[in-house]
């Protein structure tokens, strides 16, 4: 019997879509979630301060939970801080990183959308999966804030606004080219929980593919052959506990999670 959970760590409730994607393949794990919501959002951060703040922070973590692995559930910390908490701490490091290698074996009309945030979409990383993975496809990027602040809202409660939405992906496919895209990457965690008003607000039906998948199974991999204690009950932590965190107490209790504390 292994009792050392599982630790999921966005810069706010992004994440849970990949938590999802964990539970629905380990339901039998332990899980910690935690959102940095002192720090949120981190794609409109520069790169030397997450490159610095991620670390130190999941060191901290790693001490007060004792994980079995560290998830970086959310693709602007992956694509600048993965390398830095991999050096930094001694246990499994998974991160994320934008869905470009599915999304080029999706795509008929060789043009594939990336939608991030700002801070994901203007990485080398994303040109480096871009050529290693989509050399023959035309490679459309956009980061939007707006979307994540959307997502949040959502799991608090808020209605999103359709035209809002519209707004938020309208400079993807403005861009030249756009009316040709047919695969959408959400190259942030956040997205997913708005996948229906994202599909409701593109301007011509296209698909949208995420990696939550990809990682559970590298999850499950990295376990296998672990023993959870029975029903386990998750806890979700935030490193600033307000009000508007909260409000979000019941889409929390949507994923498992029964317990919410502070860092």
């Amino acid at each position: 019997m292994d009792a050392r959970p599982i630790l999921l760590f966005d810069s706010g409730v992004g994440g849970l879509s990949v938590l999802g994607a964990v539970r629905e393949l380990l339901p039998q794990a332990s899980l910690v979630y935690v959102a940095d919501s002192a720090g949120f959002p981190y794609g409109t951060r520069s790169e030397a301060e997450i490159a610095a703040r991620v670390p130190t922070l999941l060191g901290r973590l790693a001490e007060r939970y004792d994980p079995l692995l560290i998830v970086i559930a959310c693709n602007t910390a992956s694509t600048i801080a993965l390398n830095h908490v991999r050096s930094a701490l001694d246990i499994p490091i998974v991160g994320t990183v934008p869905a470009i290698k599915p999304a080029a074996a999706m795509s008929e009309a060789r043009v594939i959308g990336v939608l991030g945030t700002e801070a994901t979409v203007r990485q080398p990383y994303v040109d480096d999966l871009a050529a290693r993975f989509a050399s023959d496809c035309a490679v459309l990027r956009h980061g939007s804030a707006a979307l994540v602040e959307l997502a949040e809202a959502k799991l608090r409660g808020e209605p999103a606004d359709p035209a809002a939405c519209r707004a938020a992906i309208a400079g993807l496919f403005d861009q030249p080219g756009g009316d040709r895209i047919d695969v959408v990457v959400n190259a942030c965690t956040h997205f997913p929980l708005v996948a229906d008003e994202l599909a409701a607000a593109a301007p011509h039906p296209v698909s949208f593919v995420d990696g939550a998948a990809g990682i559970a199974r590298r999850i499950a991999h990295l376990t296998s052959g672990r023993n959870w204690p029975a029903a386990p009950g998750h806890r979700a932590v935030f490193t600033r506990l307000g009000d508007a965190e909260a409000r979000l107490a019941p889409a929390l209790a949507r994923y498992g999670i029964v317990r919410i504390e502070a860092l």
